[in-house]
């Protein structure tokens, strides 16, 4: 059948992309495999408040919302799920105490003794507004493996910075 002949509405499930995968490892704290369990609970509920699927459920707008709804409900389960099932959670008590690594929080400090903290975190984890890093960003990877005294340098377009980490400590979950 030419596609001139079938509503659009019909094809509403079929216009949701899949969410794309990144190619890394998928390395996680504890904390951050406790929220990718959480956003998997927070869909299902979703998915369960929407109910059975409603053939021709129209919102105030006229388009079928509870389709819309669903295939990215559905889309979204399927990517928590996959990113659970490739997670390897690490456990943050063997991690080295005296150099960073994955799970670290990093104290340092600028030259203009500005004092900033980052946390090494997996990607699903990474919030940077909140100083949380994904272990692949250039920061994280500039500080990882670097011990207290030691200078790195942030690249930023903003202009360069060299930070001299001053702690180094991992928090449990």
């Amino acid at each position: 059948m030419s596609r001139a002949f079938v509503k659009e509405e019909d094809n509403i499930a079929d216009e949701v992309p899949e969410r794309m995968h990144s190619p890394h490892p998928n390395y996680v704290t504890p904390r951050g495999l406790a929220q990718l369990h959480a956003q998997l609970q927070e869909i299902e509920e979703a998915l369960a408040a929407l109910g059975r699927p409603v053939a021709g459920a129209v919102g105030d707008d006229g388009k079928l919302v509870d389709r819309q709804q669903r295939s990215v409900l559905e889309r979204n389960l399927r990517y928590v799920r996959e990113r659970i099932s490739r997670a390897i959670p690490v456990d943050l008590a063997t991690q080295p105490r005296d150099h960073v690594a994955f799970g670290a929080a990093v104290d340092t400090v600028d030259d203009d003794d500005q004092r900033r903290r980052f946390e090494i975190v997996g990607e699903d984890e990474a919030d940077p507004a909140q100083g949380k890093l994904s272990w692949v960003s250039p920061l994280a990877r500039a500080l990882t493996d670097a011990g207290i005294g030691d200078v790195i340098t942030w690249k930023r377009p903003a202009g360069d910075i060299d930070l001299e980490i001053v702690a180094i400590s991992y928090q449990a979950g």
